[in-house]
């Protein structure tokens, strides 16, 4: 009786786990900026995933009477090349469904000459239409249309900042006008520039292409895109990062700063990239949930 009663409990369990975490396409018809290829997605066991060509949220959403109105669509990192979709997605998603934020993980097409036409924007045409579909479905979900956020780390926080900088790049079909504009960002040892002197030069080479024009360069350095109309920033960053100097999320407050845009920056004396060992995910996610809070982007609740 005992084990009927817990095996009744855990499929219950099962079924409300399934409700909460829902993976759905991206795009409701043919994904664009696409070509005909032989490429298939690689997902290793510990759900590090690439060549990723149908792109897909996953919606994370609180349990039921805890959602507090504010989302966050969650860049994994992986220098273009790769998605970290667990400890730099799913991992964070149910972080924030405690909080009572609704989380979507993104998981966008990595840039590929073999699987889109012009690679260099289509990580972005996901961004936004990631932005464009919880906009769209706020009410469904129980979310403030005017408190969805983008969160990135590495170089999906160079994508989240991609997002913040460029809502008015018009790259997806949006026949309704639905705004792509997030409404604030968090950025996580964010890839910023990719000038020679500060920028990750994988992720600009994945991006890019082996030799970018100074043009291209200089429109995806998110620091020379700034202006008053950039929603506001969370930005933490940890100084002995030998793989992306800490110098682009400085410059980014900077130029943020200069324009008036509302911004917190934290700097770790270690933590390298990756945050694999310090600071504790608890100490900068915690500045993290404050911030939101005195931003007026998160309500507080006990």
């Amino acid at each position: 009786m005992i084990k009927k009663l817990l095996l009744s409990g855990f499929c219950g369990l099962s079924a409300l786990l399934s409700l909460a975490q829902t993976e759905m396409p991206l795009y409701s018809g043919p994904v664009p900026n696409a070509k005909p290829s032989d490429v298939k997605e690689v997902k290793r066991p510990d759900q590090v995933v690439s060549q990723v060509i149908q792109p897909t949220l996953t919606v994370y959403q609180p349990a039921k009477g805890q959602a507090n109105g504010t989302a966050v669509i969650i860049c994994p990192g992986g220098g273009y090349g790769v998605l970290v979709m667990k400890r730099e997605g799913y991992d964070v998603a149910e972080a924030f469904n405690k909080m009572g934020v609704t989380a979507f993980v993104l998981k966008y097409r990595l840039p590929n000459e073999k699987t889109m036409i012009d690679p260099s924007v289509g990580p972005l045409q996901d961004a936004q239409q990631a932005l464009k579909t919880v906009r769209q479905r706020a009410a469904e979900w129980g979310v403030d249309p005017k408190k969805i956020g983008i969160m990135g780390f590495s170089a999906g926080g160079h994508l989240a900042a991609t997002a913040g900088t460029h809502f008015n790049q018009k790259v997806i079909d949006n026949p309704e006008a639905v705004s792509v504009r997030p409404d604030f960002m968090i950025l996580v040892y964010p890839v910023i520039s990719f000038t020679d002197q500060v920028g990750h030069s994988g992720s600009r080479k994945n991006l890019l292409g082996a030799a970018p024009k100074p043009e291209q360069v200089a429109l995806y350095s998110n620091e020379l895109q700034v202006t008053s109309s950039t929603p506001p920033a969370f930005i933490t960053h940890a100084s002995d990062d030998t793989v992306v100097p800490v110098k682009n999320s400085l410059l980014f407050y900077e130029a943020l700063q200069q324009n008036k845009v509302l911004a917190d920056l934290h700097i770790y004396t270690k933590g390298e990239h990756g945050y694999l060992k310090t600071p504790a995910f608890e100490e900068w996610f915690g500045r993290c949930r404050h911030w939101l809070i005195q931003t007026g982007l998160m309500e507080s609740r006990p």
